[in-house]
């Protein structure tokens, strides 16, 4: 029997994280300081634009459009993550910054989510948010 060095130490069982791809021109339009409204006109499947509407809605205190525009973002997410070959569970890190607008969308959807009072649905997110990166939740909320 041969070993492989490669497999030492990985969960055989776990997928493979997924990666988004980077979203360039979202963000450059960010550092030229479009609005997140004109960004998700522009940009109606990034994730990231929806998830910084979500934010907006969120500070200024519309829990019910901070819920709209996270669940836009998490369902925009949703289907990039399966276009990046994503099947439904695995780990999706934090740390790939592409991956960012999409946990922070989920993240604010939770929020809202136990607001409007949807408890159901935040002990889901809570628990996709921790598959998805276990340190996700404290990242974002650190800002």
């Amino acid at each position: 029997m041969s070993s492989d060095a490669s497999l030492v130490g990985k969960n055989l069982m776990q997928p493979a994280p997924t990666r988004l791809p980077e979203e360039s021109e979202v963000l450059e339009r960010i550092e030229a300081g479009d609005l997140p409204e004109d960004l998700a006109t522009r940009f109606p499947k990034s994730s990231l634009a929806w998830a910084l509407m979500a934010e907006d809605a969120w500070s200024e205190g519309r829990t019910i459009d901070a819920y709209a525009y996270a669940r836009v973002g998490y369902h925009r997410g949703l289907d990039a993550l399966r276009g990046a070959g994503w099947r439904g569970a695995g780990p999706v890190p934090y740390s790939h910054e592409p991956n960012r607008g999409f946990l922070r969308a989920l993240y604010l959807l939770e929020q809202a989510s136990a607001a409007i009072g949807e408890s159901e649905e935040v002990h889901r997110i809570e628990a996709f948010l921790v598959d998805a990166d276990p340190t996700a939740k404290e990242q974002i909320s650190r800002g």
